[in-house]
């Protein structure tokens, strides 16, 4: 029985110091943020607190006014989505590293959702916020009523909001999948996507279109359907109904995100087990992965990225704010992150 009660012995602040070979106070102002440590000093305190599996006494913390809070607000716009639970790992992943924990919060992509979990955050006393924005009013996210909380934008940027942005190669990637499908032979070309006024929306149709152009093919309005912002999917489902119902229906769909692409492939399914055959069914290129992608009864391409590297990115543009020192004052900076392109594999 002493075996046990010396096991779950907690290390505490002295040890972790006695580990990494600074004072105590050092520990201290590095869990609580970095603040006069150097980042040599750092790195050897957040080393002894994984090797150690060292966590603050949050309840003995509370009651020290003006102590930091060790969390991280992180508010994303469809929690169902499993590329956003991929995004917040990749937060976690890089958070953790400095004895920090992050509260995960949904939008659903609603401008006043959003707006009240930023205000929750706040009553939390969040020491940073990474934000997927719902788009919509941003008031609430202005420097006077965030006050000296950093804020970092995720996969969206907001104009004339000055703070640090992780974004993809939306255009980028858009532009070169819809040149797989152009150099495939197809030039009756659907396009599902979100609402004109979101971010990466307005984003991926440029490349969509840019493809297009250089190719000579007409756009057809009648094949481009960007209404879609439900997290369920069904809305991309009754979008490529009606494409799939045209006189003239399209070979090909480029699907804005990984939602569209779901939302097509339930379609394309239903009308292959009411006996239409896979060979009328359209091509699809997918801007992001999806599950089980591989196994879809037609062929799929996919515009891909690691959603767990731009949480990650997110995640250290936000300690940078926090423990960087010098480098806390730094002007806005705006990282676009990389994008693949490639076939799934049909099976």
């Amino acid at each position: 029985m002493s075996g046990a009660t010396g096991a779950s012995k907690k290390p505490t602040v002295k040890e972790v110091a006695l580990r990494a070979g600074v004072s105590p106070m050092t520990v201290s102002r590095t869990l609580a943020g970095g603040a006069n440590v150097s980042p040599e000093a750092q790195e050897k305190v957040r080393a002894a607190v994984r090797e150690l599996g060292y966590h603050r006494n949050e309840n003995a913390r509370s009651l020290r006014p003006g102590q930091s809070s060790g969390l991280i607000g992180v508010a994303i716009t469809n929690l169902g989505n499993p590329y956003y639970g991929n995004f917040a790992l990749g937060v976690e992943e890089v958070v953790t590293e400095t004895g920090r924990r992050i509260i995960l919060g949904n939008t659903g992509g609603e401008s006043a959702r959003e707006r009240q979990l930023v205000a929750d955050l706040k009553g939390r006393q969040v020491e940073g916020l990474i934000l997927v924005p719902a788009g919509g009013p941003t008031e609430h996210l202005m420097p006077e009523r965030l006050g000296d909380m950093p804020l970092v934008l995720a996969s969206r940027r907001i104009y004339g909001l000055d703070v640090d942005v992780v974004l993809l190669d939306d255009v980028g990637g858009a532009y070169r999948g819809t040149r797989a499908l152009l150099d495939a032979g197809h030039t009756r070309i659907g396009y599902l996507g979100n609402v004109g006024s979101a971010f990466t929306g307005g984003r991926r149709f440029e490349g969509f279109e840019r493809a297009l152009t250089e190719r000579g093919v007409e756009l057809d309005p009648e094949l481009i359907v960007r209404e879609q912002q439900d997290a369920a999917s069904a809305s991309a489902g009754e979008a490529t109904k009606r494409l799939l119902d045209h006189d003239l229906p399209p070979t090909a769909i480029f699907t804005a995100n990984n939602r569209n692409s779901v939302g097509a492939l339930r379609e394309i399914g239903r009308r292959l087990r009411a006996g239409a055959r896979a060979a009328d069914m359209p091509e699809i290129v997918s801007f992001d992965d999806f599950e089980l992608a591989e196994l879809m009864p037609v062929p799929v391409t996919i515009v891909d990225h690691d959603a767990r590297q731009l949480g990650r990115e997110a995640a250290r543009l936000l300690l940078s704010r926090l423990d960087g020192g010098d480098r806390a004052q730094d002007p806005p900076r705006v990282v676009e992150m990389p994008v693949r392109v490639g076939r799934a594999v049909h099976v």
